[in-house]
């Protein structure tokens, strides 16, 4: 204790320090500020779905003055951001696993499961990155189509395990569409699913909604695994800091195969993600903003006769089918960096929320 209490003053995070701090002044800023401070010209980034607003002001100051202490191993940091990830997550410490992002745990899961060849179930369209390495390994790939309102069809994922699946990945909310399951409906697949194979559900976008985490469930569950990051609502993405939630045995096994377990992850990252997660009063303000900018760009989106799916994330699915100009030359000519078709069958395209001045310059550049 007195070790965590030192650490605690060493890099600013005691009670003093999380008492005043102004939110007015991260909403107020551009977006370049936080992470492209010299650089004219710096493109809107609306591709990566990242929070447009920075760290928390807390994270700010906790990884500036931890920088001092980037010369010793993060055991201990990392050993307090365990506990503090547990407690977040009414779960033991037992329970949580360390990775720079959750690709990392993604990534190490992938080892986990290719260790026997076999299959792994999932949806089509999805965040699917890692695949590509899986498939490397040997491991087949199963894709089930997403239902016609761009929701992840559990029926027929249930349908397509068999001998071989080794794993099922659902990304809820799901990325690039921002459906999320009726959580009834999840629980219930989890369960079935479970029986016969290892289900991975990855909860990057959870906190931009109000719906419950499923970390409950992994505690008698030794076949679920749930995914977080930092990256998202808690403006982390640079850092790279994520982590993994599941029964004390599965992340024993999934321990083993890492040669410094929670080691990967430096030490000013540990000290940005120990205050995010006592920074309430950001993440709330993130969130009403998120929904505020949200329901304007949507609104506005429909009025050029766009159609969007309703979008429980920071990011927003939208067909492009209706659109008579060149979409991408106009982000383009605007500065503007979105991503991809991601559909064919529609030109489905995502586009990040960014703050208010941002969305409403997206808006002109398709105007």
């Amino acid at each position: 204790m007195n070790n965590r209490r030192n650490w605690l003053k060493q890099i600013g995070l005691g009670v003093v320090g999380l008492s005043v701090y102004q939110l007015e002044a991260f909403e107020k800023k551009p977006t370049q500020e936080y992470f492209l401070p010299n650089i004219d010209n710096a493109p809107i980034l609306l591709r990566s779905n990242e929070n447009p607003y920075g760290p928390s002001p807390l994270a700010i100051s906790a990884m500036s003055k931890s920088i001092s202490l980037s010369n010793r191993y993060g055991w201990n940091i990392a050993s307090e951001l365990v506990t503090a990830i547990a407690k977040t997550n009414k779960v033991s410490d037992q329970n949580v696993l360390l990775g720079a992002g959750s690709t990392e745990i993604l990534d190490l899961v992938l080892q986990y499961v290719a260790l026997k060849k076999g299959n792994f179930v999932i949806a089509e369209t999805t965040f699917d990155y890692w695949t590509y390495p899986a498939e490397k390994l040997g491991i087949k790939k199963i894709s089930i189509p997403l239902t016609k309102d761009k929701k992840h069809n559990l029926t027929a994922m249930l349908q397509a395990i068999d001998a071989d699946t080794k794993m099922v990945y659902l990304c809820n909310p799901n990325n690039p569409t921002g459906t999320i399951c009726e959580r009834e409906k999840l629980i219930s697949f989890i369960n079935e699913a479970t029986k016969k194979t290892l289900v991975f559900v990855d909860e990057a976008y959870i906190d931009f909604t109000k719906e419950e985490s499923l970390s409950a469930l992994i505690t008698d569950n030794k076949n679920l695994i749930i995914t977080k990051t930092f990256s998202k609502m808690h403006g982390l993405a640079g850092a790279r800091i994520g982590y993994a939630l599941a029964s004390s045995s599965t992340i024993e096994e999934l321990s083993a195969l890492k040669s410094s377990p929670n080691l990967s992850i430096a030490t000013v990252t540990s000290a940005g993600a120990m205050a995010s997660l006592q920074d309430e009063k950001f993440v709330q303000k993130v969130f009403t903003l998120n929904e505020e900018v949200k329901k304007y760009t949507i609104e506005q989106l429909t009025k050029l006769g766009l159609t969007c799916i309703p979008s429980f994330t920071n990011f927003i699915y939208f067909s492009l089918d209706n659109y008579k100009k060149d979409y991408f030359k106009q982000l383009t000519d605007h500065n503007i960096m979105g991503t991809k078709i991601y559909e064919s069958n529609g030109k489905w395209t995502r586009i990040t929320i960014g703050t208010m001045k941002e969305m409403q310059q997206f808006i002109a550049a398709l105007q």
